[in-house]
């Protein structure tokens, strides 16, 4: 028997990290996906257990201020691309009028601390939306793009196949297709 998983990463995180912090009675108010505010002071032993068995999940807390700040751009940015509602306005004008920055600080020193652009960073996170919608088939590609903020379909498959090396409809075929023999398998 084959398993099949879907998740959203940030649930999962959230409830590792309420066990965690309920295993160690450690009092705390969440606040999104990566702000948590401790209620109390607990003496550096107990933080370093926390940090310790949040380590073996893979997730790291984030401790000096540039640190901080990095996870607060990478947070709005997945808070735009996954949000709900369609945004007319540019994901980077978003970002720094939900920062209360310019832009250009952000992004300069977002580069400067992550070897990566924002830019490119924002499109990668576009473009895994646009992998997981594909894979729920439940948009078109013109649907997709829309809520992404594309001008067009062109405009996402070009940027979609920079990023994939295929287009969106390239993309959405081979899925169908695997789909397709997997379930012919199965039978």
């Amino acid at each position: 028997m084959k398993l099949v998983l879907g998740f959203q990463i940030h649930t999962v995180i959230k409830q590792v990290v309420e066990r965690e912090l309920k295993d160690l009675d450690i009092k705390y108010k969440y606040h999104n996906s990566s702000h948590i505010e401790l209620l109390e002071e607990i003496p550096s032993t107990l933080y370093q257990k926390l940090k310790n068995s949040l380590g073996e999940y893979g997730i790291h807390l984030k401790e000096t201020p540039r640190d901080q700040f990095i996870q607060k751009v990478k947070d709005s940015v997945i808070e735009i691309v996954y949000g709900d509602t369609y945004q007319t306005v540019n994901t980077s004008n978003l970002i720094a009028e939900k920062l209360n920055l310019s832009y250009g600080y952000i992004a300069n020193t977002f580069s400067a601390h992550t070897l990566n652009t924002l830019e490119n960073y924002i499109i990668l996170q576009k473009i895994e939306r646009a992998k997981a919608m594909i894979l729920s088939d439940e948009y078109t590609l013109t649907e997709i793009a829309y809520k992404l903020n594309y001008s067009s379909v062109g405009h996402l498959s070009s940027q979609f196949k920079k990023i994939t090396g295929l287009t969106s409809t390239t993309f959405l075929r081979i899925v169908k297709q695997k789909n397709s023999l997997l379930t012919s398998y199965d039978d």
